[in-house]
């Protein structure tokens, strides 16, 4: 009898494996990559409240304050911009519209563009075919040029840039689920469920959308960083978010006509892009192995080795 539940006991402790938490420590690269992604959030969370005041004052005796000096303040340690606002409180307020515009369009098309994959992976041919053309139709025109002509005849703002930005992005889930959904379901425990006479809804939700949820989390995290990217090159371009508003992509654009005699305008909103780009596909290759049951054990065999 002690034998039994000693051999259940070392059952039950060999079966359960280790948290997402302690893989992510085991992975440093990742591990950092999330916290600098947390404090980017926190920064777009409460950076508009605590500093937004001071980062729309203007100070024209700091004009162009170079950076790393205490002279003016810990708020100009990172400089002051053409017009003396101090860089450092820019930076955390801009990381609102940044990560605004960025989290709305990809929120928008994941749920969009997994809905019509769903469909068009589970349901007969000729609404499949409607929806694939329809993907089609998007993807047959580059995404930064339909951004530049909406953009243009619509206006420069943040709900018009998410929406069309969203538009562009919603093939690459569609097509993406509706690979997924056409293996998916022609799997053992998908049959079960029609045989037992499951509704259609029942069998996508419950059996078909938590087998695709992981591919779809990863791309959605590699495709935050690809969004926040083409939003930084449209304000660049001047058909972004305008003033009062501002982003990183915007700052780098008004810092232009300064590389020469004010590098760090430009320098620091270009280096908050690429940590953040950086980090989110650190993450997402993490993602994508902790995610996969059939990669995960890539992850969990470090511990046996530290061990």
């Amino acid at each position: 009898m002690a034998d039994l539940s000693l051999a259940k006991s070392t059952t039950g402790t060999a079966v359960r494996g280790p948290s997402f938490l302690s893989m992510l420590w085991r992975d440093k690269l990742a591990f950092v990559s999330a916290l600098v992604l947390i404090l980017i959030v926190l920064f777009a969370l409460f950076g508009p409240w605590l500093l937004g005041d001071l980062a729309t004052k203007q100070n024209l005796r700091g004009r162009n304050f170079p950076p790393f000096s205490f002279e003016r303040g810990w708020e100009f340690f990172l400089g002051g911009d053409s017009l003396g606002r101090p860089m450092l409180a820019r930076l955390i307020v801009a990381a609102h519209s940044t990560i605004l515009i960025a989290a709305g369009t990809v929120f928008t098309a994941l749920v969009v563009g997994a809905s019509l994959g769903l469909v068009a992976g589970y349901r007969g041919k000729t609404i499949s075919q409607v929806i694939m053309r329809l993907a089609d139709v998007i993807m047959s025109f580059p995404s930064l040029l339909i951004a530049v002509v909406v953009l243009y005849v619509l206006g420069p703002s943040i709900p018009n840039m998410t929406l069309v930005l969203a538009i562009t992005r919603i093939p690459i889930y569609l097509r993406t689920t509706r690979a997924e959904v056409l293996e998916v379901r022609e799997r053992m425990f998908v049959q079960a469920a029609i045989v037992m006479g499951a509704n259609h809804g029942r069998i996508i939700l419950r059996h078909i959308l938590p087998v695709v949820a992981p591919t779809l989390v990863t791309i959605a995290t590699l495709d935050f960083a690809f969004v926040m990217l083409a939003e930084s090159s449209l304000s660049f371009l001047g058909i972004g978010v305008q003033p009062p508003d501002i982003t990183w992509g915007l700052m780098v654009a008004q810092g232009r006509p300064y590389l020469n005699t004010a590098w760090w305008l430009a320098f620091w909103p270009g280096l908050m892009i690429v940590i953040t780009a950086l980090s989110l596909n650190l993450l997402s290759n993490w993602m994508r192995v902790a995610l996969d049951p059939a990669q995960r054990w890539r992850l969990e065999s470090r511990k046996t080795k530290n061990d």
